[in-house]
């Protein structure tokens, strides 16, 4: 009989979800072959998971915790299939568990933290709810000496972290919320990547007024609308959600500190969904019928 190995195990896991324990039994049965190994685990409870392991899974929940000393704080996207799912308690009680051990060891590695005993929690909620469930990313934002952490959750869809240095927690807490909902690009103008500002001036450029303009004119142009540009797109110049007749950067002055970063995730963000024509499957069904 071949040795049943670490890969090997891996491998399985991935193709079915299923746990790690399961998946070395199933190896053993069938003699170390995985192809055969996956043929008999389809014959009951690994069916389920086995055919929903390879879905995509671009709907979900983000969760966020800081430490009550807003000395740092993780946020974590751990993705479902349909909405539906994301609301139910089971899933949510494993966003939970994921974001607590993020935040205990402030480990944002995926692969590491799933190893053992979470894959396997993964691989039973897969097989329970019917789904693909997948942790996709984490994120931890620590401040340093001096430096305080603020984070908001905007329908368990959108959330964000935002470093100060100096202010307090709760107004990084609400400049979060700003950051939730406005979407900057970058924290300060000088933070703008430089292809981002090459490709907005590219447009500015193309843009009709800018026909038959002398080079130095279209040059003073686009400069005044790249200016602009900036003070849209950066968290600092922009006019703070909850007060429009102050920037950010004056609110967060105003509370002793100033902007130094931030990080927003929105669900399913980045994520190719698979758009299924359900007439045509209907179609397809019927004529086999």
């Amino acid at each position: 009989m071949a040795a049943i190995s670490a890969s090997m195990v891996k491998e399985l896991r991935e193709r079915t979800a299923l746990g790690m324990m399961e998946c070395k039994k199933a190896l053993t049965e069938a003699g170390g072959d995985i192809e055969l190994a996956i043929e008999n685990l389809r014959k009951n409870s690994g069916l389920k998971a086995a055919k929903k392991a390879g879905r995509v899974a671009a709907e979900g929940a983000i969760v966020i915790k800081v430490a009550d000393d807003a000395s740092y704080g993780v946020m974590v996207e751990i993705n479902s299939e349909t909405d539906f799912v994301a609301r139910d308690d089971n899933f949510k009680a494993f966003t939970q568990l994921i974001a607590d051990r993020v935040f205990a060891t402030k480990n944002t590695d995926i692969a590491s933290l799933m190893e053992g005993e979470l894959e396997d929690t993964r691989g039973q909620l897969v097989q329970k709810i019917g789904e693909n469930i997948s942790v996709r990313r984490a994120e931890l934002v620590e401040a340093p000496a001096g430096g305080v952490v603020g984070g908001y959750v905007h329908g368990g869809r959108i959330a964000a972290l935002t470093l100060l240095n100096g202010g307090t927690g709760e107004a990084a807490k609400d400049v979060s919320m700003h950051v939730a909902a406005v979407n900057p690009v970058c924290a300060r103008p000088s933070d703008m990547p430089q292809e981002q500002m090459d490709a907005e001036k590219a447009i500015i450029l193309a843009q009709p007024d800018m026909a038959g303009k002398p080079a130095e004119i279209a040059e003073k142009m686009s400069q005044g609308r790249l200016k602009k540009y900036l003070a849209e797109n950066s968290l600092t110049e922009q006019p703070f959600v909850k007060d429009p007749n102050q920037t950010v950067a004056e609110f967060v002055k105003a509370a002793g500190g100033e902007v130094v970063s931030f990080v927003r995730m929105e669900v399913g963000e980045g994520i190719e969904k698979e758009e299924v024509d359900f007439a045509a499957e209907v179609r397809e069904q019927a004529s086999r019928a």
